[in-house]
């Protein structure tokens, strides 16, 4: 059974920085994806950023990200500590919301990189508070 478990979640000013961490269990990179997801009160959850790993290694990973966090946010793998993060930089109040994890096996086409429906696996969320 994967396992996923986010951290990292706070209050910040806007314009501050924070990092989500998502540790991962019983789940591989290579060949699969994770992505970030946030809800803010009242709407519908929506996809943040991806990143899938390659086919034998995870390496650098192949990156998606959603048009509103591009040049802000930046997701990374940690193979060894099997661990993905969400570095997100210049937070502004619209970034307010619980943001998950996900995991599902296999890879997808770019343009569906931030579909909800296609991860199997999700964490149980962490706050993320942009406000001054």
């Amino acid at each position: 059974q994967v396992h996923l478990v986010e951290s990292g979640g706070g209050s910040v000013q806007p314009g501050g920085s924070l990092r989500l961490s998502c540790a991962t269990s019983q789940f591989t990179y290579g060949g699969n994806c994770v992505g970030w997801f946030r809800q803010a009160p009242g709407k519908e959850r929506e996809g943040v950023a991806t990143i899938c790993g390659g086919g034998f290694y995870a390496g650098p990973g192949r990156t998606h990200y959603a048009d509103s966090v591009i040049g802000r946010f930046t997701v990374s793998l940690d193979n060894v500590k099997n661990t993905v993060y969400l570095q997100m930089n210049t937070l502004k109040p619209e970034d307010t919301g619980t943001y998950y994890c996900a995991a599902r096996g296999g890879l997808l086409p770019d343009a569906l990189l931030l579909d909800r429906a296609k991860f199997q696996w999700w964490g149980q969320g962490t706050q993320v508070t942009v406000s001054s």
